[in-house]
Formats: C-alpha cells, structure tokens, sequence
C-alpha cells in the first residue's frame, strides 16, 4: 500500500477521533442552557466533560498537523480558503475554554448564566462550522490550476452547506445526549427530561441527517462510490436504532449507536472523496489529490514509524483517562 493512501487512512482515523470525542463535548456544550434546569445541573454537565474536554481537542491539533505534515498543498489551499471559517471556530473555541475556567469564579447567578450562554456558543458554533466546512469538501472548492481558491467566505454558504451545519450541531447535541445519560446519576431528575428529549432531539436530527444525504446526491458527486452512499446510509439507520435505544433507556446501547453513526458519517465522506481531498469546481483536474499534494517519500516514511510509535500510545493514555473518571456524576461531586 503507497504510503499516501496510509496516510489518507490515518488522517479519516484522526477526525473519526475528533467528531466522535469532541462531538459530544460540543453536544453537552449545546444542551447546556436548555436541558439543564438549575445551577446544580449545569454543574453536573459541565463536571461530565471537565476532566477531557481540553484532551479531546488535541485530535483536531493532531488531524491538522497530520494533514500538514502529509498533504502540505492542502494545508496550504485548505486554511486559506476557510480562514474566515476557521478564525469563527478558533473564537468559539477560546470562548469555551474561558468559559469552564471562569463560570466558578463567584457564586451569582448572573455570572454563571453569562457563561453558561458563552459555551453554548463556544459548542454550536465550532459544530455548525464544522458541518459547513464538510458539506464544502464534497461539494467543491473554486480552485484554480495554482491551488488558490478564487472564492469568498461567503462562497462557502449554500442551502446545502447550511443544511450541513445544522445536521451536525443537532447530530452532536443527541451524541452529547447519550453521554451525559451514561455520566448522570440514574436518580437525578435530569434522566426523564433526557429520555424525553433524546427522543424529540434524534428524531429532529435524523430528518435532517436523511436530508442532507438527498442534497449531497443532488449537489455533489461523491456518490459515484456506491460505498460512500452505503456507509451514510448505514449511519443513518445506526442513528435511528441509538434513538430507539434512548427510548428504551438502554443508554450504552445508544452511546454506541451515535459514535457509530458519527464514525459512518466520517468514513463515508472519506471514501467518497478519495483519491480527491480537496475538489476543484473549476476544472477537475486541478482538484487536489493524495498523489499531487502529498509530501515526499522520505517524509512520508518517517512520518509513519513516528505514527507508529505514538498514536498508539496516545490512545492508551486516552483511554485510561476515561476509565479513571468513568463513574456516574451525583450532586454529592459538585464543588461549593
């Protein structure tokens, strides 16, 4: 297998990565001032991605240090075009961060509920912007023979990419969802309010999940890979099985059922684009490929024993961080 094709895989791993751990950070981040009732309770929340919220946003650093590294002429067109974008997602970014470390500093009522709304914003933002940023990649970008995208920030805005934003904040706010089912305590009067709202959330994110798979037929061509429409398909049905499942309070099961669906969508997307990374609307020829845009052999080759070293570790350090604080979050935890 060439070397680009491995680190084609290798970046699709790192963003499943991503979109399944940081995915339910920003759905816990989005429910925040809705599904939350009392102070107590957006503590709790907030407690449930405390102690890996900073650590599950280390695999977008490493997804784009990889993309870097690998496919340097994409980094280089990729973060260009979507400066904007990206600077928008920075922002939510750093107001969410701010935000965790600053909702505890007085104890008002006022002062909680400011931060409160800053992550709600520093979560659906980053999310929605995420969804545009997908829904472009197999739409297309306009690119020119020298790798420069000929369009504006608002180029990047259609029906479809619109679409695309939405579908993955209400897609993360389920995926959120199902993981605070598993951190909460059974007892807390916020399971029925998310059973409830599992099943009102979920069915309102699979419709338009089913609608964004119909546009991406309609405004892209990533369905020439049959297998690209198999696996969204497949996500879809996940999707809806983890609904149920929520309904049926077997939460594991549900959990399951969404990081699936968020690994679906991901791979699907990848496969569709493949060999393309970045597509040109202009002329497909001067579409940006894993052989046009990759790094050198040589660079590639010690890229991969440095991957093999330390991904692996970096998973096992991952894991054994959600192991330490598996245990469900009682008001017993809560900080006064």
């Amino acid at each position: 297998m060439d070397l680009q094709v491995v680190w084609f895989i290798l970046v699709t791993v790192l963003f499943i990565g991503f979109f399944f751990l940081e995915g339910f950070d920003y759905g816990v981040g989005i429910l925040l001032p809705f599904a939350a009732k009392t102070d107590d309770e957006r503590r709790m929340f907030i407690n449930s991605i405390g102690p890996v919220w900073d650590g599950n946003e280390v695999w977008m650093i490493t997804a784009g240090g990889a993309l870097f590294a690998a496919f340097p002429h994409v980094y280089a067109t990729m973060f260009s075009m979507l400066y904007m974008a990206l600077f928008l997602m920075l922002m939510g970014l750093i107001v969410r961060g701010v935000a965790f470390e600053f909702r505890g500093k007085h104890d008002t009522a006022c002062w909680h509920n400011l931060w409160d709304w800053l992550i709600f914003i520093g979560s659906f933002l980053p999310a929605f912007l995420w969804g545009v940023a997908v829904t472009n990649l197999m739409k297309g970008f306009m690119i020119n023979s020298d790798k420069i995208y000929m369009g504006t920030f608002w180029d990047l805005l259609s029906l479809y990419t619109i679409v695309g934003g939405i579908t993955f904040v209400l897609v993360f706010a389920f995926h959120g969802l199902t993981f605070l089912s598993l951190k909460i305590d059974k007892k807390s009067p916020i399971m029925p309010r998310l059973r409830f709202g599992g099943t009102c959330l979920g069915g309102t994110a699979a419709i338009f999940y089913l609608f964004c798979v119909a546009l991406t037929g309609i405004y892209t061509d990533v369905y020439k890979s049959s297998s690209c429409l198999g696996l969204l398909l497949l996500a879809a049905v996940v999707f809806v099985l983890a609904i149920i499942a929520r309904r049926q309070d077997r939460c594991g099961a549900a959990f399951i059922g969404s990081a699936l669906a968020v690994a679906f969508t991901t791979i699907g997307v990848f496969v569709g684009l493949f060999p393309r990374i970045l597509i040109s609307t202009m002329n497909p020829e001067w579409s940006l490929t894993i052989t046009n845009a990759s790094s050198s052999p040589y660079t590639l080759s010690i890229m991969t024993v440095a991957a093999l070293i330390f991904v692996p570790l970096i998973l096992i350090y991952q894991g054994w961080t959600y192991w330490i604080f598996r245990k469900r979050i009682t008001t017993n935890d809560l900080k006064h």
